[in-house]
C-alpha cells in the first residue's frame, strides 16, 4: 500500500473511532455519528483511488467516487445505496434544521462499518481490528 493511501486509511479510521464512540454517547449526538461515518466512508473509497493511482476529486458525493471505483472493483457496486444515503450527512445535518435521527445514526454505523471493511480487505488491511 501507498504511504499516500495509509494516509487516507488514518483519517478514514478516526472518523470510523469517532463514529462508534459517538454512537455510544449517553448524549444523543446523531448529527455527528452521521457525519463522521460518511467521512470515514468518503476516505476509504478515496484511498481505494489513490492506491490505485486515479485522481482524487474533491467531492463529498460518495456515487462519484463509486462510479470511479466500480471499473477496479466490481464488488462495491452493493454498497451504492449506502452511499445514496450518507452522502447529505457531509453538509446538511452541520447545520441547524435538518437532524440526523438514532435511527439514521445507527443505520449510518451499519454502513461505515460494512464499506470500512470492505475496503480494508481490498488495501489487503487486517479486517479484524
Amino acid at each position: 500500500m501507498k504511504k499516500t493511501t495509509r494516509a487516507w486509511v488514518k483519517k478514514a479510521e478516526g472518523d470510523y473511532v469517532l463514529a462508534v464512540q459517538a454512537g455510544r454517547s449517553d448524549v444523543p449526538v446523531h448529527d455527528g455519528v452521521c457525519f463522521h461515518c460518511q467521512q470515514c466512508v468518503e476516505k476509504y473509497l478515496k484511498g481505494l483511488l489513490e492506491d490505485l493511482a486515479l485522481p482524487v476529486p474533491k467531492t463529498h458525493t460518495l456515487v462519484l467516487l463509486l462510479a470511479v471505483l466500480v471499473p477496479q472493483y466490481p464488488e462495491l457496486k452493493s454498497f451504492r445505496r449506502g452511499l445514496v444515503f450518507l452522502t447529505p450527512f457531509a453538509v446538511e445535518t452541520r447545520y441547524p434544521g435538518d437532524d440526523a435521527t438514532k435511527r439514521q445514526a445507527i443505520a449510518a454505523l451499519r454502513w461505515a462499518a460494512k464499506v470500512r471493511k470492505t475496503a480494508r480487505e481490498l488495501l489487503g488491511i487486517d479486517t479484524a481490528v
